[in-house]
């Protein structure tokens, strides 16, 4: 069978306890491979990151939102991130082996149960999506968990899966299917977040201008006093993780401000990390094979 990755974001990045308990519960069936767990305070959200069979992880994730539907009440939830949902965004993502009709499958599985199991309504995204209106998670995400009400009511938002109301606490869920995807941060000095607004509008590619296959908004980080550009680089082969920080950088520059560092939410491909690090570099040439540790495994059989 085919090994697929999942990145499950869900809307809890401040109660440890509650991250622990969602921890355990998709780490729960046999077969899974819990590989990260990433979580921030001021998105107020947690990215686990998954790998295994197709039905070992159709398992992890029902524990997941029956976990998360117990433990999250999104009338009192809040951060900085969108969300529609408890367990906000669940994508499915081919490995070696893998094709994208492996993911696509994995999705609308989960996607059908949990709308049967946990009455939620559900929106399929990405390769998954049925209408091409749906494909983008911004445009599923627009007007937020307090506007689903309204959003499901109107005939065109009709979910995919499940009932035209929003769960109560939950709301809804997005499934959908997609390839690698590297979210990337960048914190300003400034803690002006209509500055982090304002370089997110002209590093997204749907402005003119914009850097390819990326998205971005620009966000306030009340425990650090600080505020950042939060990206989402869709293709790293389009648009690298050091041609993103270099676009910040100059646009920051630009506006009177710099910026004091970067951070990686969830897992990245090797080969994002080479690249950038090429690049940064200048370098004519540069793989894996040129890294001394890479070569004694080698060497040594492993």
């Amino acid at each position: 069978m085919p090994w697929l990755e999942c990145v499950p974001n869900v809307s809890e990045g401040r109660r440890p306890e509650t991250v622990a308990a969602l921890a355990r519960a998709a780490a729960s069936p046999a077969g899974v491979a819990l590989l990260d767990v990433s979580s921030d305070p001021d998105h107020n959200r947690t990215v686990l990151t998954l790998a295994g069979e197709p039905g070992p992880l159709h398992a992890a994730l029902l524990a997941l939102y029956e976990t998360a539907l117990g433990e999250i009440d999104l009338t009192l939830q809040r951060g900085v991130h969108p969300r529609i949902g408890a367990v906000d965004v669940v994508p499915f993502v081919p490995l070696a082996g893998a094709e994208m009709a492996d993911a696509v499958a994995a999705a609308l599985r989960l996607a059908e149960a949990v709308a049967v199991r946990f009455d939620l309504p559900v929106y399929l995204y990405e390769e998954a999506a049925r209408r091409p209106e749906r494909r983008r998670l911004p445009d599923l995400r627009r007007g937020g968990f307090e506007g689903l009400p309204a959003r499901l009511a109107d005939p065109a938002w009709a979910p995919d899966f499940g009932p035209p109301r929003p769960h109560p606490t939950a709301g809804g869920t997005i499934v959908g299917a997609r390839p690698f995807l590297i979210a990337f941060n960048v914190v300003l000095e400034t803690d002006d977040p209509t500055v982090a607004r304002r370089i997110a509008a002209r590093v997204r590619e749907r402005t003119a201008g914009g850097l390819p296959a990326v998205r971005a908004i620009g966000v306030y980080l009340e425990s650090r006093r600080r505020a950042q550009v939060s990206m989402n680089l869709l293709d790293f082969r389009r648009t690298s993780l050091a041609a993103a920080l270099a676009r910040v950088r100059r646009e920051a520059e630009a506006l009177g401000t710099g910026i004091v560092g970067s951070e990686i939410v969830g897992l990245v491909p090797e080969a994002a990390v080479l690249g950038a690090l090429r690049e940064a570099l200048a370098l004519e040439r540069f793989d894996g094979d040129l890294v001394l540790e890479r070569r004694l495994e080698k060497a040594l059989g492993k």
